[in-house]
């Protein structure tokens, strides 16, 4: 299985040079030349544990990695980092199965890849015969920026710098941010947004000056951003997973369709699930659920992508997005896998803002149904399912909730559905507790913890307890402009 990159066709590379570089040259991203097809039944995957489910999938995209090798890594990362064997849980709730994908250290869903990446990319190196250290270079909109620090930190012969918005994150993301140890670790709040982080990350990737000096000093750089395929793939897997799972417990028949609902900014695991119905998987609706950032559901609803609107902090603060840079992916793969065409889309988007895809690209996005729910709707949603069932769910995953009762009544389709479920309410504590009841609405976040937990009755995280006293050992900020200089001064270049 090679990879190619989204802008240009002649750009190849094999799964483990694809998971070092992270990103292409000339900033396409790494796509697998076609997607493998399951090779393993429903009724052997409904037996197997998560880690025997990450192997089947995994083997078909991660072709040059040896059976021991891939076997070695999904071992190192699926182990008690998880608060329970299952991994990622399964919890009916209303007739809705949430799959519950922040069960790891830093109670988020980029924990499921970000356990993996470090792996699968140190053994890429050595693979690849790489001397440099390898430097992690990531921005994040809350969640990947913990789960990478967490999962390279102390880890020999890499270094790991993560650019976070100083005021677009939750105070909890931000103390698990700023309190990380690890002598290779660097974390830097900017005086901007998340989609300011991630261009200039970006740049910094493509700035081949940077690299020739980076190369002088031992270093190269990689990402741990969902743009790294090393992220996508383990993506994939837990969508197999959850099929397989209802199908065991009698939820539905082995062939039947299932629906996936996914709140999503940056499309990566929304993508997942596309990746995995295109393996063979009953997948039916691929219902994208945004946020008041409803750049997503404006270009499902019309074939343009534009960003060029207001910038708005919710209480979903990971999906404060405005370019999805994953969607790049997908819309490489409608254009009929033409480099060159998407290439021109992406030069559309970066020089005017926006783009518009032909109607024959369109109507490959007939198994996508995009929606939004606004803050209200988000609150609205937390409060009924707690009022009703007892359930406590974060703010992403009330969005994702409240765009699918859009979707039972818009379509009236009643196929069984699986809500991703990407946080743990005790990461955003104080907008879940004011959800439930505003008087809790001027307590701070920590203060709230243990409120939650008598509400919940489930046990307060680790990762949450760990933060409370943890001394705040990163606080460099700076502006969008000194990015590249504030990581020069990190690694020593001069």
């Amino acid at each position: 299985m090679l990879y190619v990159s989204t802008r240009n066709a002649d750009e190849k590379v094999t799964a483990s040079q694809a998971v070092l570089k992270g990103l292409a040259e000339n900033g396409g991203l790494f796509v697998p030349e076609q997607i493998p097809v399951l090779d393993v039944t429903v009724e052997r995957l409904k037996d197997m544990s998560y880690q025997e489910t990450a192997y089947e999938v995994m083997k078909l995209f991660l072709t040059d990695y040896t059976e021991e090798e891939l076997k070695n890594c999904i071992r190192k990362a699926y182990d008690e980092k998880f608060d329970t064997s299952e991994i990622a849980p399964l919890v009916n709730i209303q007739d809705t199965y949430y799959l519950e994908l922040f069960h790891g250290a830093t109670i988020a869903f980029k924990d499921m890849a970000l356990s993996i990446l470090p792996h699968l990319l140190i053994t890429a190196a050595r693979k690849n015969q790489v001397k440099n250290d390898i430097v992690i270079l990531t921005a994040t909109s809350g969640d990947t920026g913990k789960a990478a620090l967490a999962g390279f930190a102390d880890v020999e012969g890499t270094r790991i710098i993560v650019f976070y918005p100083k005021d677009g994150v939750s105070p909890i993301q931000q103390k698990q941010m700023v309190t990380q140890k690890g002598a290779n670790t660097f974390v830097v709040g900017i005086n901007g947004n998340f989609d300011q982080a991630q261009t200039g990350v970006k740049q910094m990737f493509s700035d081949s000056d940077l690299a020739k000096e980076m190369e002088a000093a031992g270093y190269q750089f990689s990402s741990a951003n969902s743009i790294n395929i090393g992220r996508l793939v383990p993506q994939i897997v837990y969508y197999v997973y959850a099929y397989a799972k209802m199908v065991k417990s009698g939820a539905i028949e082995d062939g039947e369709p299932m629906n996936v609902v996914v709140p999503t900014g940056n499309f990566g695991n929304i993508l997942a699930a596309f990746y995995a119905k295109n393996m063979g998987l009953p997948i039916g609706k691929l219902i994208c659920a945004s946020n008041e950032n409803k750049v997503l559901y404006d270009f499902f609803a019309t074939g343009t992508y534009d960003k060029n609107r207001e910038f708005i902090l919710t209480s979903s603060p990971s999906m404060d997005i405005l370019i999805s840079s994953n969607l790049e992916r997908l819309i490489y793969r409608i254009a009929g896998n033409n480099a060159q065409k998407n290439q021109e889309l992406m030069r559309s988007l970066q020089e005017a803002g926006y783009y518009t895809i032909t109607e024959e690209m369109r109507e490959q996005l007939s198994s996508f149904y995009g929606n939004y729910a606004s803050e209200d709707e988000t609150w609205t949603m937390i409060r009924e399912i707690y009022q009703e069932t007892g359930y406590i769910m974060d703010t992403h995953t009330a969005v994702a909730a409240a765009v699918y009762k859009k979707y039972r009544t818009e379509t009236g389709d009643i196929a069984k559905t699986v809500i991703a479920s990407t946080a743990s309410p005790y990461k955003f504590t104080r907008s879940v507790m004011a959800a439930i009841d505003e008087k809790y609405s001027s307590r701070p976040d920590f203060e709230l913890v243990d409120e939650l937990e008598k509400l919940s009755k489930v046990k307060v995280p680790q990762a949450i307890e760990e933060i409370r006293t943890a001394p705040v050992l990163h606080q460099t900020v700076c502006e969008v402009n000194e990015m590249q200089s504030v990581v020069k001064k990190f690694l020593g270049i001069k």
